[in-house]
């Protein structure tokens, strides 16, 4: 069931919606003495969770702020710097960076979730009837009565995010990406899915996927990106055939103010993690926007319904070179405009939000769970070349 208690799941995937900040005095106020203690290195807590680089530059500058009102501790500060041989990590998301209460402190006699009580709220939340046909969400890994102490989010589950997450001391991992959405023969430890596996079996934590369901959900990848782009008036790009109006894939909204395509495509930019293939455009670069389609993960198979809902402007990922090309031969008065941004760059601005809702709902419950968003950047790419670089 999706009720299990008197608040309802809208309510409760409600608390999962936030809005980016729009000047620095909307950004949370912090107390850095609270969380920053028990925080796992790389990652934030959800009694403390960053406000990432990924909500623009109110979040570095409230992150500059609160440098400024710690205590100087230079052993620390050295410690909380990533060593040299360590793997690349998103930048201003780390368990040092700036804290924000979202969720009262859990009762003094509140007791750690199992790993099933733990599966109930993520239903709550982001209910396995939202996911595609094709997907493959829910447990992966781990025991139903497992005590889960430490949850840690990540998009993707790569051998380097789950050993981080091991070395965390991570009870859950829960990542956007399925390890297992195509057949395996085999989960040998010398291959990268199995070895996953057995690290995960073996230091006891859980794998949890939230994928389709995740980006259909109230509070979901593309409400967050629409939330943070500053679309107003935001409704389902394709509504769930099971679920609340306000779920679906995609979403479609408009801007307060119209922009032009080139200041629209630099907000964009600059709500993003840095990656190294920065973000597309396709259209005039002084052409204007008002009406915004977004779609986090790969968008290119909603083309039919950017044009139903009139968007002047498409935010999504992976677009490919020939659905790409058909849009634009097929467009409307130049519209829509397309922005092609990083996959995990689009997906990661969901994890705190992620992390912040999951972990008011086991507060609701009684529960004591410390909730973290892992810093490790799974982008795939490197570097780009381009013209005159």
């Amino acid at each position: 069931m999706r009720n299990e208690d008197d608040t309802t799941p809208q309510e409760h995937r409600d608390d999962a919606a936030v809005s980016a900040p729009d000047t620095e005095a909307d950004a949370p106020v912090t107390d850095p003495t609270e969380t920053e203690a028990e925080a796992p290195q790389g990652a934030a807590t959800a009694a403390g969770l960053s406000s990432p680089d990924a909500v623009g530059e109110q979040a570095v500058e409230h992150a500059a702020d609160q440098d400024g009102d710690r205590t100087e501790d230079p052993d620390a500060e050295a410690a909380a710097q990533p060593a040299a041989t360590e793997p690349e990590t998103v930048a201003g998301i780390g368990a040092h960076d700036a804290a924000a209460a979202v969720a009262p402190a859990p009762r003094d006699d509140a007791s750690a979730p199992t790993l099933g009580d733990v599966l109930v709220a993520i239903e709550e939340l982001w209910p396995a009837s939202l996911a595609e046909d094709w997907d493959a969400v829910g447990l992966v890994a781990g025991r139903l009565e497992q005590v889960i102490r430490r949850v840690v989010f990540a998009v993707d589950p790569t051998r380097e995010v789950v050993r981080d997450a091991i070395e965390r001391g991570a009870d859950l991992l829960i990542t956007h990406h399925p390890l297992l959405l195509r057949g395996v023969k085999s989960v040998a430890a010398d291959q990268f899915k199995g070895g996953a596996i057995h690290d995960l079996i073996e230091n006891h934590c859980a794998l949890v996927t939230v994928h389709t369901n995740g980006d259909s959900a109230v509070g979901g990848v593309s409400d967050v990106l629409a939330d943070i782009l500053g679309l107003q008036n935001v409704s389902p790009l394709v509504p769930a055939a099971e679920g609340l109006p306000e779920e679906g894939i995609g979403r479609v909204g408009t801007l307060p103010d119209a922009l032009a395509l080139g200041d629209f495509a630099s907000r964009v930019f600059g709500a993003l993690p840095a990656v190294a293939g920065g973000v597309r455009v396709a259209g005039d670069r002084d052409g204007i926007v008002r009406t915004v389609a977004v779609c986090g993960g790969a968008g290119d198979s909603l083309f039919d319904a950017v044009r139903e809902a009139r968007a002047d402007v498409f935010v999504t990922a992976d677009l490919r070179h020939h659905p790409a090309s058909e849009a634009r031969e097929a467009a409307i008065e130049d519209r829509p405009y397309l922005v092609d941004i990083s996959h995990f760059a689009g997906e990661w601005l969901w994890l705190p939000v992620a992390a912040e809702g999951l972990y008011n709902v086991l507060v609701d419950q009684g529960f004591a769970v410390e909730i973290g968003v892992s810093s490790i950047n799974s982008d795939p790419w490197d570097f780009i070349l381009t013209p005159g670089h």
